[in-house]
């Protein structure tokens, strides 16, 4: 089995970027421990959304969703930020609308193209 390649991080950690897009990473702050256990909650949740969905069980596909949401929130991927600077949350925007636009344009090589 391959391992994938870790995902390109903004320097400060706050998020990682996915086809071009932010999506806020993990709490740093949390312990190894921690967040293994809310990654494992979290996969357990999707799967369970897809076992909803293949069954068409629409109470239990929401309930699925509800466990993604309160796994992702308790990881900080979701709800308030983890950070306390007060830079505003820039998730799901795409990084070349944003601060991170010219970092991401070196890194990735299209500052020439």
């Amino acid at each position: 089995m391959s391992s994938r390649p870790s995902p390109l991080t903004t320097p400060d950690g706050r998020y990682i970027v996915v086809r071009g897009r932010l999506w806020r990473a993990a709490n740093p702050a949390l312990s190894d421990e921690d967040r293994a256990g809310l990654v494992a909650d979290l996969m357990t949740a999707r799967r369970a959304v897809a076992a909803a969905r293949r069954t068409a069980d629409h109470g239990a596909e929401a309930a699925a969703h509800a466990a993604v949401d309160r796994a992702k929130q308790a990881l900080g991927e979701r709800g308030p930020v983890w950070w306390s600077d007060g830079a505003p949350d820039l998730n799901r925007h795409m990084v070349r609308t944003t601060p991170y636009a010219s970092w991401f344009r070196m890194v990735d090589g299209s500052e020439d193209r």
